[in-house]
């Protein structure tokens, strides 16, 4: 397979495998911390209870946001014959925009705004690609 048809797949299904792994979690989380009294679907009205939610309604989304990451980076860093790093910064960074976007529109706690920017997309998606890199070396 020639090497650009392999880094845009490793991009796509980097952004979808991340992207879903998020998903999936943050689902989970509405699942086991269900707000009551409010239409999550509602922004918002979400975005008004954000501020005042206790600390472990963070958790998912945090998880969601590093976890999916992490996998994004290291699958689009498995793929691609070079450049195996800056595609897992790559990922990193194209969650770290939807990662501000979203706090943006979702503004929680300063605490989690400024754990979920500093901790869940560059430094996940490094360790993503540092995985990959090991994996590579070994085979």
């Amino acid at each position: 397979m020639k090497p650009i048809l392999r880094n845009i797949i490793a991009v796509i299904v980097g952004l979808i495998l991340g992207s879903t792994v998020n998903m999936i979690l943050i689902t989970i989380g509405n699942s086991m911390f269900p707000i009551e009294g409010i239409d999550i679907n509602d922004m918002n009205a979400y975005a008004s209870i954000m501020p005042t939610l206790e600390a472990h309604y963070f958790l998912f989304p945090f998880l969601g946001h590093a976890i999916g990451t992490f996998i994004g980076a290291l699958v689009a860093a498995v793929i691609p014959v070079s450049y195996k790093m800056k595609f897992a910064l790559g990922i990193g960074c194209f969650f770290l925009l939807g990662g501000i976007y979203m706090n943006y529109l979702l503004p929680g706690p300063t605490w989690f705004t400024v754990a979920d920017i500093v901790l869940a997309y560059i430094p996940m998606a490094w360790l993503g690609g540092k995985l990959a890199l090991k994996f590579s070396k070994k085979s």
